[in-house]
This record gives structure tokens, sequence and C-alpha cells, in this order.
């Protein structure tokens, strides 16, 4: 389906290439085809998206993990498991079935992960998914002290060097913990009693954002927004009671600009979704 504008937008450009032919080569008109659709497509963005789209740049970086059947997983899931459904020899093309919890690999969580009457993935709003980035880098702290988290003194920090955080941001904490995600018990690690130990945010910081910067999301490059050796969710509860939505198992983060990028969220919308993978990209 097309935003309004879009076919309009295509139809003058074909009209245009018809009337063009006889002139001989020029333009590459496929460019300008896809221009045209494009052009209309941003007019119909709301207003913090399209400003989210001239905010990025010429760079750009994914911030997602591969999603495998190997993936991390949060203790007491399922896994993710897949299968060849059809084959380009047996049956001329190829596909898989999967099937997997939603909160598998990179992937959001939203207000109705944890809150009854919360909002789902599909209720996510354009302007929530295309937003300024900033990076909290604890990654030297998270080096030795694992259980660490974000702090209201860390983001007080981040600001004298960077400035204030903008409203509406993606808060992502870099801990350099994605450079684990290819061993498991290396991502989770555990002791030998089964407690968890990685970073992720204290509630003070998360409500310290939502109250005094209005964020409109926070991100974690571990398992969970709340750390692993927690033993409630008050971090996942303060940010989605309060209507925004986290990210999980972010990568890449220490390859962007703390400040100045802009996150682009590609969360399909996922019927009556807790959350669900999402492709997350940053420009700048």
């Amino acid at each position: 389906m097309c935003v309004p504008g879009t076919i309009e937008a295509v139809r003058s450009r074909i009209e245009y290439e018809h009337e063009e032919e006889a002139k001989g080569p020029g333009l590459d008109r496929r460019a300008a085809l896809l221009a045209g659709a494009g052009v209309a497509f941003a007019a119909a963005l709301p207003g913090g998206a399209r400003a989210a789209g001239r905010r990025g740049g010429s760079k750009a970086h994914d911030l997602t993990h591969i999603f495998r059947v190997g993936a991390p997983m949060f203790p007491g899931v399922p896994r993710p498991s897949r299968e060849t459904f059809v084959t380009i020899p047996a049956n001329g093309f190829y596909g898989q079935i999967w099937n997997f919890w939603e909160h598998t690999g990179t992937h959001l969580d939203v207000p109705a992960h944890f809150i009854v009457g919360g909002r789902t993935t599909p209720q996510l709003t354009l302007d929530e998914l295309m937003a300024p980035i900033a990076v909290i880098d604890i990654s030297e702290r998270a080096s030795h002290e694992p259980d660490t988290v974000v702090t209201i003194d860390d983001l007080r920090h981040y600001e004298r060097a960077y400035g204030r955080i903008r409203r509406g941001s993606l808060v992502a904490m870099n801990s350099g913990w994605d450079a684990r995600a290819g061993s498991e018990a290396a991502y989770r690690n555990a002791d030998a009693s089964g407690t968890m130990h990685f970073p992720a945010w204290s509630a003070d910081a998360v409500e310290w954002l939502i109250g005094e910067r209005r964020i409109g999301a926070i991100g974690v490059d571990t398992l969970s927004l709340d750390p692993g050796n927690a033993t409630a969710f008050v971090a996942h509860v303060a940010l989605l009671a309060a209507n925004r939505f986290g990210i999980e198992n972010l990568a890449n983060l220490g390859r962007i600009p703390p400040e100045g990028a802009t996150a682009f969220v590609g969360v399909i919308p996922w019927e009556e979704g807790s959350g669900g993978p999402a492709r997350v990209v940053a420009t700048w």
C-alpha cells in the first residue's frame, strides 16, 4: 500500500518518460522515478520523522545482530528454530519457516510487554521509530564491573561532553558487550549459581531521562534493560509504564558518534506484539 501522493508522483514520472523517449538518452530515468516516489513518501511523513530523515547524513552503520538460531537467549524462553519449506531444485523457489519468541535477537520491548493495556508494536509511531540517538559509553567500566549500570551521573557526564540529550531521543548504553554475542555463555556471563552478570540501566537513570529529558526510548547491547543480576525488572517497568519502548541486543554502538546520529528502527508491526525483532540502523 502506498502513502498518499506516491501513485500520483510515479504516474507523472512515467508520463514524463513517455514524452522524453523520443529525445534520446539523458537523465537516469529510473533514478528520477524513484526520486519522485521518495519525495512523495517524505512529504507524507509526520514532521518529526521528516526532521530525523534530514539529520541523516552520508554515513550509516547497522546496529543489528544477524537473526539466527544460535542467538543468545534469556533463560527460560524457547529457542528459535527454522526449517527449509521449499527449495529451488524441488519447487522452483526457496523459503524457510521460522518459529521464534518475540524477544529474540536485536528486538523491541513495548509497553504491552509488562503493562496491562499497554501499547502493542503496531501502535508505535513513525516519529518514535526515527529519532536522534545518544550513546552512553560505559565500556571501560563494564570491562571489569559486569554488574554496572548506567547512572544519572553517567548521563550528566555525557551532557557535559556532548550537550543536552534531545527530546524524543533513543538513548543507548554502549558497554561493549556485543563483542560477546558469538558465545551465549560469555553473553549471559552466569556464575556457578546461575546468576547472570551483564550491564544495563538503573531505574533512576531511566526515570530521569523520561522526566527531565522526555526521551522516547532506551537501548542496550546486552540481553536486558535490567542488569543480569537483577531480581526485579525495575528499569523495564519504569520505561514501559511511561509509554516508552526499549531495544535489547543492539550491536556496534561503539562505531557511531556519541551524539549527532539518527536511528531508524525497522520493526515489523507484529499483530498484538509485545515487541519483536527489528533492523536498527544509524545514519549521520
